[in-house]
């Protein structure tokens, strides 16, 4: 009886502190919205996505709130007066409160948004690596953060094609607003990673793939920032050698066996991640620091081979540049509980500002979670740790 009396004061505690984190947060952004409609609406919109609905858009919110229409919730995302880049920042806040981390990485990858039709902003037939085919889709660039306590988002841009950003009629009907240029996807990868770095956030790396890893300009201004880096190139990547120009695949081709080191790059959902790695010199960037060519080979298949370019200390042991290359799995689970969670991907909108609004809402939702989540983690280690609650054994009296 006693333990049943325990057990419920305790799920009666975490709901209370799961409650009391939701309103902090929404008191957090509640700044952004200069009238009480909106601002309550957001609160509710924010509720509705950590709810167990299962499809989360204006209409099924809108039921779970009780609301007959979806009106509200679509105001909200389309014409009501806030800024999503507001609320960007009070989120990168938060982040930074609650996961800050020196030795953290910064992930930046891709995911797709299926749409129909052509009206939505920046909607066209797109390849994106994780789905590997090309689809009638929006594409969003999103910045993960992967600390020791968690991961979770950062920041989000929309990509638009170049046919979009040179249709004017096109662009107005979206709401696309005038001054958004084409920018290419590291092109946008780099704005977000330069709002982290100036709003304080810490971090020791970079990664993503080859879509960010072959862009050269993005590398350099990585080395500009001090900021190291492991990206994902293709084996098309060439390299100059003793030999002169070479591709990736002829450099480690010719590698001695005794290169490649046995290397977990991380747990993944079926315990450590372990590949074959090995690296090659590619030059000097200055007197502390060098850039590496890596490589990444399956046990069980060696042909399956993927490649990296590095920038990082000279000292960097090849067992941390795989696991800083394995962090990027961050993004992918992160995408995925973003989608299945908080609805990222549940919008229903065609404008500019109200992905923005969505998507910045949802990546709220799911720092949230994360946050809560960690708290928890923490909670239970302290519990586990402490003594005679079947953690450490408490220390006997000490002998004089």
């Amino acid at each position: 009886m006693k333990q049943q009396t325990h057990e419920s004061k305790a799920a009666v505690a975490e709901a209370a502190r799961w409650a009391d984190g939701l309103e902090a947060l929404a008191e957090r952004i509640r700044g952004r919205f200069l009238r009480s409609e909106p601002r309550e609406r957001a609160t509710a919109y924010l509720r509705g996505l950590l709810s167990p609905v299962q499809r989360k858009n204006s209409w099924q919110l809108a039921e779970e709130v009780g609301d007959q229409k979806p009106y509200g919730f679509q105001h909200l995302l389309g014409r009501a007066e806030w800024s999503a880049d507001d609320v960007r920042d009070d989120l990168c806040a938060y982040v930074r409160e609650h996961f800050n981390d020196q030795g953290a990485v910064l992930v930046i990858d891709e995911t797709g948004f299926l749409k129909k039709g052509v009206k939505s902003a920046g909607v066209a037939r797109q390849y994106t690596g994780a789905a590997g085919r090309v689809e009638n889709r929006q594409v969003g660039v999103l910045l993960t953060y992967a600390a020791a306590r968690g991961r979770t988002f950062l920041d989000r841009e929309l990509y638009l094609p170049e046919a979009w950003a040179g249709d004017a009629a096109r662009r107005a009907e979206a709401g696309v607003p005038e001054e958004v240029e084409f920018a290419t996807k590291p092109q946008l990868a780099r704005r977000m990673i330069a709002r982290a770095l100036a709003a304080g956030v810490e971090c020791a790396w970079v990664t993503g793939d080859s879509v960010y890893g072959n862009d050269g300009k993005l590398r350099l201004w990585l080395e500009e920032q001090r900021l190291p880096y492991v990206l994902g190139v293709t084996a098309q990547y060439r390299l100059f050698t003793e030999r002169g120009r070479e591709w990736a695949k002829d450099i480690f081709e010719r590698l001695p066996a005794r290169s490649w080191r046995r290397l977990s790059c991380g747990a993944g959902s079926k315990g450590e991640r372990v590949y074959d790695w090995a690296r090659a010199r590619a030059r000097t960037v200055d007197g502390r620091r060098m850039r590496w060519l890596v490589a990444r080979r399956s046990l069980t298949d060696p042909r399956a081979i993927s490649y990296y370019i590095a920038s990082a200390g000279r000292a960097t042991p090849l067992s941390e540049l795989a696991q800083v290359a394995g962090a990027r799995w961050a993004v992918e689970e992160s995408f995925e509980t973003a989608k299945g969670e908080v609805g990222l991907d549940h919008y229903e909108v065609r404008s500019w500002a109200g992905w923005y609004r969505h998507i910045t809402l949802a990546m709220l939702a799911h720092a949230y979670l994360s946050a809560m989540r960690a708290v928890g983690a923490d909670a239970e280690a302290q519990k586990k740790a402490a003594p005679g609650k079947g953690g450490a054994k408490e220390a006997g009296p000490r002998k004089r």
